[in-house]
């Protein structure tokens, strides 16, 4: 199977952001202080995003309701933060369904909890099987 590489740039300059702020702090903060320290990094960058963008979720079509993302990177990228130990199958799961949800074709979960940095890409194209793969 061909992997989509029309995100590649976008997804490799969020990664590289969050590389740096891992270098700079480490882990053992609250997601809230690499979520603030990952905005200046981005806006260095020259990326354009919103943070804690209340976006509608949808279910067959219909809007249900709302859930703030941590990031959406130039209209198109969905960036989920976390600050955990370790990552599991129910954070996969979350941000597939939230790529579904919100109607985007690409996501990135960013862990800072770990001693080094963890980040997975996720395309909503692949089949969910595929997707849990490291």
């Amino acid at each position: 199977m061909l992997l989509d590489t029309r995100f590649n740039e976008r997804t490799h300059k969020i990664v590289g952001c969050a590389m740096a702020v891992h270098r700079m702090l480490g882990n053992g903060f609250q997601e809230v202080i690499y979520q603030r320290s990952l905005a200046i990094e981005m806006e260095q960058a020259g990326l354009r995003f919103a943070r804690e963008m209340e976006m509608p979720i949808f279910y067959k079509g219909v809007d249900v309701g709302t859930r703030r993302v941590d990031f959406l990177v130039e209209e198109v990228v969905l960036v989920e933060l976390k600050a955990l130990s370790g990552l599991n199958q129910s954070n996969f799961a979350q941000i597939i369904n939230y790529l579904e949800a919100y109607r985007l074709e690409v996501g990135l979960l960013i862990n800072f909890g770990e001693t080094s940095l963890r980040h997975k890409r996720f395309i909503k194209s692949q089949p969910r099987t595929t997707q849990f793969l490291a």
